[in-house]
C-alpha cells in the first residue's frame, strides 16, 4: 500500500520541481530581453553613451548612421524576439536571439585571431551565457512534464 502511495507524490514532486525551474527560467528570460530591449533603445536615445558602454567610439557621418543602425537593430532584435519567445507557446522565437547571441561570440573571437582586435573575453562571456540561457529556455520552456 505504501508503495501506491509514493508514486503519486514522487510525480507531484517532479511536476513542482519541473514547474518552478520553467517559473525561473522564463522569468530570467524576460529579464534578458528586457536588458537587451533597453540597450537598443540606448542606441537610438543616447548613442555615444551607447558606444562607449561597449568600449567604442561615437563615429561620424555614414559610419555613425550605420553604427547606431546597426546596433540598435541587433540589441533591438535580441530583447524583443527573447520577450517574445519567453511566453509560453512562442519559444521558438528564442532561436533568433541563440544564433545572433552566438554568432556575435564567434566573430568576436574571429577578430581577434584574424584581425588584431583586442579579445574582449566579457562581452564574449556574456554573449555565450545568453545564448546558453535562451538556448535552454527554447527547449525546456514548452516541454511536456
Amino acid at each position: 500500500m505504501t508503495e501506491r502511495l509514493r508514486a503519486p507524490d514522487a510525480k507531484l514532486a517532479n511536476f513542482t520541481q519541473e514547474t518552478t525551474m520553467r517559473s525561473r527560467l522564463r522569468i530570467a528570460t524576460t529579464v534578458l530581453g528586457a536588458l537587451f530591449t533597453l540597450q537598443g533603445l540606448g542606441w537610438l536615445a543616447n548613442p555615444a553613451l551607447a558606444a562607449a558602454g561597449l568600449g567604442m567610439p561615437l563615429l561620424d557621418g555614414l559610419g555613425r548612421s550605420t553604427q547606431v543602425g546597426d546596433f540598435a537593430v541587433f540589441f533591438l532584435t535580441i530583447g524583443v524576439a527573447t520577450l517574445i519567445g519567453s511566453r509560453p507557446g512562442r519559444t521558438r522565437w528564442l532561436l533568433v536571439p541563440g544564433c545572433m547571441l552566438g554568432g556575435a561570440a564567434l566573430a568576436r573571437t574571429l577578430a581577434w585571431a584574424l584581425h588584431g582586435a583586442d579579445f574582449a573575453a566579457l562581452f564574449i562571456a556574456i554573449e555565450v551565457a545568453a545564448a546558453a540561457l535562451v538556448f535552454t529556455a527554447a527547449k525546456r520552456l514548452d516541454a511536456n512534464v
